[in-house]
């Protein structure tokens, strides 16, 4: 079967990429495991300001208005909501933070993001909150799995979903490109962290970082909004509101610990004595593929042109895939240049010296 892209890795790049390629009538496969993948796990929270010291993102007046472009296309598509705002409540851990805040509070490019508007009246005396709270604007979270799992239902009905353990060893670069029976112009491995294990990419610095996350019940109302504490805490539906992430780039697995999960609840009850009590009912742990300078991978093998990688999103993906996606999927068609921060030909002397 000939095709114009094999992509393997159905997370939100993959799926994304595909999405775009194939409204530009490019005929696609997509391989996965089928298996729990990174952005299953993540809660898809979008924060144009983040960190201690209140950095804007990087290009977020760009990635943030595709972001919420493609949420919202794909739900007039599917008829199902996708992309949920809600405002974050940033409560800080010591005066410094306080002192950043108020700094960033006078600076006209952040005033589209931050105020100190305390809109949450209702219950915030029974927050643990001595340094105070700043209002954070244009946040919102990812229905991620609701997404991915749309969208696999369109490609296995579009034919071009297949559920498989690939291995590398069946990918043949020469005399022409091929996985088993599939004839792809281009192979484009979107795998999250298990690059660091796949033969053509490797080199790359990836800087894997695992994350446990937790749902929990609480007998107290939560307001309907993002908390953001150190950890994030996200409320769902029926009394339910999820909580993390842990950071470990020691532990590269999925397999969820009793640290992690006493880590989380420990910070949680520094917040709120209200949900000291709450009850997990889930707990999760994945591995975010981090890059060591925080731009996306995205480009081509520099010794097989045809192997590509659309991948290094780290925990961002929600606010950077989407523009990423329609970025890339221009440049495979026009051949039109990647700007230089993703593209992994800054690394290129790493390939060779690593020889």
């Amino acid at each position: 079967m000939r095709v114009d892209y094999l992509i393997i890795g159905q997370g939100l790049a993959g799926s994304l990429l595909a999405w775009a390629l194939m409204q530009r009538q490019c005929k696609v496969i997509i391989l996965d495991s089928g298996r729990e993948n990174a952005s299953q796990v993540a809660a898809g929270l979008i924060n144009p300001i983040t960190g201690q010291r209140f950095v804007k993102s990087a290009d977020v007046e760009i990635l943030l208005p595709a972001a919420t472009a493609c949420y919202a296309a794909l739900s007039d598509f599917f008829q199902q909501v996708f992309y949920l705002q809600k405002p974050m409540l940033r409560i800080f851990n010591s005066e410094a933070e306080s002192k950043n805040a108020q700094r960033r509070l006078h600076n006209p490019d952040y005033k589209a993001y931050l105020s100190d508007e305390h809109w949450l009246t209702n219950g915030l005396d029974a927050f643990a909150a001595p340094f105070g709270v700043l209002h954070q604007k244009q946040t919102g979270h990812l229905l991620t799995s609701r997404l991915l799992a749309c969208l696999k239902d369109f490609f296995i009905a579009q034919g071009c979903y297949r559920q498989v353990d690939v291995n590398y060893a069946d990918i043949q670069p020469y005399p022409v490109l091929s996985w088993q029976d599939i004839l792809p112009q281009r192979i484009i491995f979107c795998e999250g962290y298990h690059i660091i294990n796949n033969p053509w990419f490797s080199w790359l610095p990836l800087q894997p970082a695992k994350g446990e996350i937790l749902t929990l019940h609480s007998d107290t109302e939560l307001p309907d909004t993002i908390f953001n504490y150190g950890h994030w805490l996200l409320p769902l539906e029926k009394q339910q509101f999820r909580i993390g992430a842990t950071f470990d780039r020691e532990n590269i697995n999925t397999v969820p610990t009793e640290q992690g999960r006493a880590s989380l609840v420990t910070k949680l009850k520094s917040l709120s004595r209200n949900w000291a009590a709450a009850s997990v009912l889930h707990h999760q742990a994945n591995v975010r593929p981090c890059t060591a300078d925080r731009q996306p991978f995205i480009g081509h093998h520099p010794e097989n042109p045809h192997i590509s990688l659309f991948n290094g999103f780290g925990a961002k993906g929600s606010l950077q895939i989407p523009w990423f996606s329609q970025h890339f999927a221009d440049a495979l068609l026009r051949e039109t240049p990647l700007i230089d921060a993703c593209n992994i030909q800054r690394y290129y002397a790493r390939y060779s010296s690593s020889f």
